[in-house]
């Protein structure tokens, strides 16, 4: 599986990313330009996707020690670079965190780097070596500056193919009493069961670490049982856990029930692309429902949850006031679970701000009970349920519900739906009426010139206060998109993304 392939596949389980990824690459894209080059904040530097020849690079080393934070991603850096940058490591103490992900560096390159970092002049604090193509060979260096430099408290290595033996050069330096490291990214690293030992010691010794990112390894059922003794027995306050695709089983679910229930600090918890099942997700939601369990987010996205797991689901929805945000997005619930689900949405208990149902085989047959939950909801503020065949009618039912004074929904996605025209007048009264909508998609659909020119006119209406109308793959002619264009210009804060 390619570096691009994974990184679009998570964003499609993430808030949001659908669109600012392509708009933040933009920005940075332009940012790049002698001679204004640099970005207005002198103390940052975010560079991506830019590669330089020599003069330019000359250049712009030039100018590194001024900034706080540098990130060049993707800029086709390889050792010689690493070079200028470890003296810069050496010389800059106000330099805190380096980004140089995406990028050719190789073990020669981070062997490079690491004298610059064991200088006591640095003072780095955050570190991004994401698929830099770096093998275990490197693991050892990274070791001694883990072990001598107390300032790092982020590390980020995914997308590289340390394998066992360089996560457990990695633990060594974790259990040195100097290191005190934070946040720890290892996803797609090829780690295995026995990296787990490893890390379990130091889970049992060390209470820095706060945020573990595991995800994309093969572990497996006895691998996890063995980590969640150790988050049990020890002493760490881990805050986020990330086991996105480990092989997970409901095998494991009675041991992460576990950490859920006696872990208050957790609140960050990522499972998604584990086959876990119903049975595994009402062992969970017992872990979530003891009041010791203080979880905010819940990532059950692909976990082969049906209508049954979301009778489950939906008492912690209504009854969990600490939960924030739930992603079930790829797992087949269909409209009888949507029914489940919509009763804990009623719940006046409920805190819930963030529901992601995307691809999860929903028709229009449950729209009219999401409609009846967000006219008596009054705390959901984003709500996705694009890649669904709702149809014309779900999104009028739906909208009814959008439109009640108590509904204070701010982002509503509706991509991939079935959409046309005729949904659109629904649309733009949900677009006048409700002023705290800020995020519409309707993404993927066939609402043409028609649809276009309605949405347009609603957003010209004074009420309207919509930043983002998402538009992505959805055809019209040159007279709408002159509309488009005319409206972004009458209305500065507003943008149309496609």
């Amino acid at each position: 599986m390619t570096v691009l392939f994974r990184t679009l596949k998570s964003c499609l389980a993430l808030p949001r990313v659908a669109w600012a990824f392509p708009r933040a690459a933009g920005r940075a894209l332009r940012s790049w330009g002698f001679p204004e080059g640099l970005e207005a904040s002198k103390m940052e530097l975010d560079i991506q996707c830019q590669e330089f020849d020599a003069s330019k690079w000359k250049e712009l080393v030039s100018t590194l020690n001024q900034h706080k934070t540098i990130r060049l991603d993707d800029c086709g850096l390889g050792v010689s670079h690493c070079e200028d940058l470890s003296s810069l490591l050496s010389t800059s103490q106000a330099l805190t965190e380096l980004n140089l992900s995406n990028n050719e560096l190789g073990d020669s390159g981070v062997d490079v780097l690491c004298k610059g970092l064991l200088n006591p002049n640095c003072n780095l604090q955050k570190l991004w070596l994401r698929n830099c193509n770096l093998t275990k060979a490197c693991c050892e260096n990274l070791r001694s500056v883990l072990k001598s430099k107390s300032s790092l408290t982020e590390l980020h290595l995914g997308d590289n193919s340390l394998g066992t033996l360089g996560g457990k050069a990695l633990c060594q330096g974790l259990m040195d009493p100097n290191c005190q490291l934070q946040s720890l990214q290892l996803q797609y690293c090829e780690l295995t069961k026995e990296n787990i030992e490893a890390l379990s010691s130091v889970l049992l010794t060390k209470s820095s670490l706060q945020t573990l990112n595991l995800s994309n390894n093969k572990l497996g059922d006895a691998a996890v049982k063995h980590l969640c003794q150790a988050l049990l027995d020890g002493p760490c306050n881990l805050q986020s856990l990330q086991l996105e695709s480990c092989d997970i089983t409901h095998a494991s679910c009675k041991d992460l029930s576990a950490v859920l229930s006696n872990k208050p600090s957790l609140i960050e918890f990522c499972i998604g692309e584990n086959r876990i099942g119903d049975a595994g997700i009402a062992i969970l939601c017992q872990g979530v429902q003891n009041p010791n369990c203080k979880i905010e987010k819940l990532w059950l996205w692909e976990c082969n949850i049906t209508a049954p797991g979301c009778k489950e689901l939906a008492k912690v929805i209504g009854t969990k006031e600490t939960l924030k945000e739930i992603s079930l997005l790829g797992n087949a619930l269909t409209d009888e679970g949507m029914e489940f689900l919509c009763q804990g949405l009623k719940d006046p208990k409920t805190k819930l701000e963030s529901l992601w149902l995307r691809d999860c085989d929903l028709t229009a047959a449950c729209c009219k009970s999401i409609s009846s939950a967000l006219s008596v909801n009054s705390v959901l503020k984003e709500l996705q349920m694009s890649g669904n065949c709702i149809g014309d009618e779900g999104v009028i039912d739906i909208c009814e519900g959008v439109r009640s004074p108590n509904c204070k929904l701010e982002s509503l996605w509706l991509g991939q739906s079935s959409l046309t025209a005729v949904c659109c007048e629904a649309l733009a009264k949900v677009i006048v009426e409700k002023p705290s909508l800020l995020e519409l998609d309707v993404s993927y659909s066939h609402i043409g010139d028609e649809g276009v020119f309605k949405l347009c006119e609603a957003v010209k209406n004074p009420n309207c206060n919509l930043k983002y109308l998402i538009l992505y793959d959805t055809y019209w002619t040159s007279q709408a998109d002159k509309e488009l264009k005319a409206l972004e210009g009458l209305k500065p804060e507003f943008q149309v993304v496609t």
